[in-house]
C-alpha cells in the first residue's frame, strides 16, 4: 500500500512542484491550501507524512504543530521554509517536527527526507500500536499477563474468589501476593466490605497483637487510648495478612483461635469480640519447612493453607515483561513527566534478557527509576541500574512456562513482538467474528495493511473471509 504524503502550502506552484517530485516515488500525494483542508486531509486519508509550509496566507505552520503532534496516530511533519529562516525551522523541531526543507528546495533532498520520514512513521506508529495492544493484552482486575502461569492463577482466583475459603500465598518477595489478595477480595461477595492488610515481618509480638486484635487504654506502656485490631477493622470484609511466618509462637495460637472460633479479645480487656473477616495469607518463606523446623504451628498451617496459590517469578512469565513495563512505563511517565515515554526496542530486549530476582517489583522499580531519569520522549538503558544495563549472557529459558514456544525460541525482540501481535490480532478478529473490516476499523488499521498481517502471522486458516 502506497504511503500517504500530505503537501500544506497555499503557493498552488510550490505544492505542484513537490507534488511532481515525489509521485515518481510511488507516494500517494494529498494537497492542502489552509490549516482547514489539512485538518481534512488527515481525517479522510491518515498521511504518513505532512510537508507544512511555516507560512500560510492567514495562518502560521508553526501553530498546526500541536495539532498535528495531539493526533491518534502524528504524522511525521517536514517543516517547508523560505530560504534564510532556518531559526524558525530549529524552533519547528523543538516543536515536534521531524525536519526542515527550505526553498528553494533540491528535488533529491526532497525525497530523501521524504522517505526517511516515511521509515520513521512506520517504525513509530508500529511501535505505538504494539504499545497499546501489549497494554490492553492480558488483563485481569488489577493483574497484568497472558502468560500460561498467569492463566492458571486468574482461573485459580475466579473460582476462589466467590467462596469465603481462607487463602495462602506463596511465591518469592516481589511476585504480587498483595495485588492477588485484593483481586480476590473485589471478586468476592465481600467487596463492599473492607478491605485490611497487615506486614507481619519483623514485628514485635506485643506491637503485632495489638494490631491484630486491639487494645484497651492502659493495656501496656503507651497505650494512651482504645485501639481497634485489624481482626475488627476487617469485620464482613478480607483480612490480608502478609509474610505470616514472622508471626511468634503466641500470636501464631491467638490467630489460631480466631479462625477456629471467629472470636478474639483486646488486650487488656476481658470481654470476647467476635469477628467475621475472610482471611488471606502470603508468605515467601516455604511454610512447609518452618513447620518441619518447629518455626511454625503445624495446625496453623493446615488452617491457612484451605487454597493455596503459588505465584510464578518473572522468569517463569518472561512474555509478560513487555505488556508490565509497557503499564509501568505509561503509569509513572503520566505521574511524574505529564507525558508517555517510549520503550526503546533495545530497552524491552534488555528487559526480557534480565533474571529479575525481584520479580515484578524489581522491574516496577527500574522502569519508575528510568522514568525519572529520563530526559527525552524515550526510556534509555543509560538510565537502568549497571547490573542491568551491562549486556549479559541470557539466561537459559528452561523454566520459561510450557506451550509459550514463541516466547522460548529466543531473546528476540521481533520474537515477543509476533506472539503479541498475533494473540491481539486474534482477539481483535474474534470480537469483530471474523469480519476484517470492522477488525481492521478497531485496530486503527487500513484493512490491507491487516489482511497482510493476517497472513503473516499465519491466521489466514482461521480468518479466510474478509467480511
Amino acid at each position: 500500500m502506497k504511503s500517504a504524503v500530505l503537501i500544506v502550502d497555499d503557493e498552488r506552484a510550490s505544492r505542484y512542484g513537490m507534488k511532481r517530485a515525489l509521485e515518481k516515488e510511488g507516494y500517494s500525494i494529498l494537497e492542502a491550501g489552509s490549516v482547514g483542508e489539512a485538518e481534512r486531509a488527515i481525517q479522510d486519508d491518515s498521511p504518513a507524512v505532512v510537508l507544512l509550509d511555516v507560512r500560510l496566507a492567514s495562518e502560521s505552520g508553526l501553530d498546526y504543530l500541536p495539532t498535528l503532534a495531539s493526533k491518534d496516530f502524528p504524522p511525521v511533519v517536514i517543516i517547508v521554509t523560505a530560504h534564510g529562516s532556518e531559526k524558525m525551522a530549529v524552533q519547528a523541531i523543538k516543536l515536534g517536527a521531524y525536519d526542515y526543507l527550505a526553498k528553494p528546495f533540491d528535488v533529491d533532498e526532497l525525497r530523501i527526507l521524504v522517505r526517511n520520514a516515511v521509515e520513521a512513521y512506520s517504525l513509530r506508529t508500529d511501535n505505538e500500536r504494539l504499545r497499546r495492544e501489549l497494554t490492553a493484552i492480558g488483563t485481569f482486575g488489577r493483574l497484568i499477563g497472558s502468560s500460561p502461569a498467569m492463566e492458571k492463577i486468574y482461573s485459580l482466583i475466579e473460582k476462589v474468589a466467590p467462596t469465603d475459603a481462607i487463602v495462602l500465598l506463596t511465591g518469592e518477595s516481589g511476585t504480587g501476593k498483595e495485588m492477588v489478595a485484593r483481586e480476590i477480595h473485589s471478586r468476592s461477595g465481600r467487596s463492599q466490605g473492607p478491605y485490611v492488610t497487615l506486614n507481619c515481618a519483623a514485628m514485635p509480638e506485643e506491637l503485632i497483637e495489638s494490631e491484630l486484635f486491639g487494645h484497651e487504654k492502659g493495656a501496656f506502656t503507651g497505650a494512651s487510648n482504645r485501639r481497634i485490631g485489624k481482626f475488627e477493622a476487617a469485620n464482613r470484609g478480607s483480612l490480608f495478612l502478609d509474610e505470616v511466618a514472622d508471626m511468634s509462637a503466641s500470636t501464631q495460637a491467638k490467630v489460631l483461635r480466631v479462625i477456629e472460633d471467629k472470636q478474639f479479645q483486646r488486650l487488656g480487656s476481658g470481654e470476647t469480640l467476635s469477628s467475621d473477616a475472610r482471611l488471606i495469607s502470603a508468605s515467601n518463606k516455604p511454610l512447609e519447612k518452618e513447620v518441619e523446623s518447629g518455626r511454625f504451628r503445624e495446625d496453623l498451617y493446615y488452617r491457612l493453607c484451605v487454597v493455596k496459590i503459588n505465584l510464578p517469578t518473572l522468569r517463569e512469565r518472561r512474555s509478560d515483561i513487555p505488556a508490565l513495563a509497557q503499564d509501568f512505563c505509561n503509569r509513572f511517565s503520566l505521574a511524574y513527566k505529564n507525558k508517555s515515554l517510549r520503550i526503546s526496542n533495545g530497552v524491552l530486549q534488555r528487559l526480557l534478557e534480565h533474571d529479575w530476582p525481584g520479580n515484578v517489583r524489581q522491574l516496577r522499580n527500574t522502569i519508575e527509576r528510568s522514568v525519572v531519569l529520563s530526559e527525552g520522549d524515550e526510556i534509555t538503558l543509560q538510565t537502568f541500574p549497571d547490573d542491568i544495563r551491562e549486556r549479559r549472557n541470557a539466561a537459559e529459558w528452561t523454566s520459561v512456562e510450557s506451550g509459550d514456544a514463541d516466547v522460548r525460541e529466543g531473546l528476540d525482540f521481533r520474537t515477543a513482538k509476533k506472539h503479541f501481535e498475533r494473540k491481539y490480532i486474534e482477539s481483535s478478529l474474534d470480537r469483530a467474528g471474523g469480519n476484517v473490516t470492522k477488525a481492521a476499523a478497531a485496530l486503527g488499521m487500513h484493512r490491507q495493511s491487516l489482511q497482510h498481517k493476517i497472513k503473516e502471522l499465519g491466521l489466514s486458516k482461521k480468518f479466510v473471509s474478509g467480511d
